[in-house]
């Protein structure tokens, strides 16, 4: 009697545990068709867009190695570019760059840009001022000749260098500079105001009380329009008469084509040869407009014969 209890007793347990596991089942199930069923409204819900960007994400995340190791290719790959390209140049490659660094001979010549003419200028000309400064910037880089690096200051240039050593660059001086003085800081009027405001520059140095010169473009070049030029302009004329040591080739290199600049010779020769074409034509027209004159010539040639 005692073992059929202890059977039934197990009996009844090992049912128990059946039903609970198949409680257990049923939930899980119960739950995975729930989250199914919650996924399947989620992306119901979701706009077509919506559904787009979120595939984009997952093969975003799925594709995250392949990325990886395509970024570790490159790198391998540039790493033995740069190997095979120092192999190939060797000692020669390095000297090249040596020489190319002594080359470079900064200049002692220092160069000013005065923007204290803001108050004259429209917001638009102000930023055109800024890239034109961010051109000499540029270039004064690059140059063979570079003059002492460009620093921004607060203080007037007149407190910062000793007055008997700046020169004024300015279009309205009567004084024509011949060459530079490396002991001379030049001063460049930052201003662009499309001549609304024409001698102020030299104004500014005449009131200031220090020289002022401008650049031999005359001497020169023949040009159609004000020898007024931009600020980086005038400042890389200098950077080249520094490196070439002609005024004539730093214009030549410099000005833009729209200034119309041609050599003077040239442009006086075609001046003569237009004023001939001029004359030449006004005869003709006259004797065309009045045919007395021919034939008054006409009768002198016959009394002659």
């Amino acid at each position: 009697m005692a073992d059929d209890s202890v059977k039934n007793e197990a009996s009844a347990q090992r049912a128990e545990k059946a039903d609970n596991n198949e409680k257990a089942e049923n939930n899980t199930s119960q739950k995975s068709v729930s989250s199914e069923g919650e996924a399947a409204a989620q992306k119901q819900s979701l706009s077509k867009r919506q559904m787009k960007k979120l595939l984009k994400q997952q093969k975003w995340e799925e594709e995250r190695e392949l990325r990886k190791e395509r970024r570790k290719e490159r790198k391998q790959q540039r790493r033995q570019q740069r190997q095979n390209h120092q192999e190939e140049g060797g000692q020669d490659g390095q000297s090249a760059r040596k020489r190319q660094r002594r080359e470079v001979m900064p200049s002692s010549l220092r160069l000013v840009v005065d923007c204290s003419f803001n108050s004259l200028m429209l917001i638009k000309d102000v930023r055109k001022l800024h890239k034109q400064i961010q051109r000499c910037y540029a270039e004064n880089r690059r140059a063979s000749h570079p003059v002492q690096d460009i620093s921004i200051k607060t203080e007037h240039y007149g407190e910062v260098f000793p007055k008997e050593e700046l020169v004024y660059l300015t279009s309205d001086s009567p004084n024509v500079l011949q060459e530079l003085d490396p002991k001379r800081a030049y001063v460049i009027g930052g201003l662009v105001d499309h001549n609304h405001h024409k001698g102020i520059t030299f104004q500014r140095a005449e009131e200031l009380g220090i020289k002022h010169a401008q650049l031999p473009l005359s001497s020169f070049v023949q040009m159609n329009s004000r020898k007024v030029l931009a600020v980086n302009h005038v400042f890389e004329i200098i950077l080249a008469y520094l490196e070439k040591g002609s005024w004539q080739e730093a214009f030549f290199t410099v000005l833009p084509q729209r200034k119309g600049a041609v050599v003077l010779n040239q442009g006086e020769a075609n001046a003569q040869e237009k004023e001939e074409e001029e004359s030449s034509s006004d005869s003709d027209t006259t004797e065309q407009r009045d045919p007395s004159i021919q034939q008054k010539d006409n009768t002198q040639h016959s009394s002659n014969t």
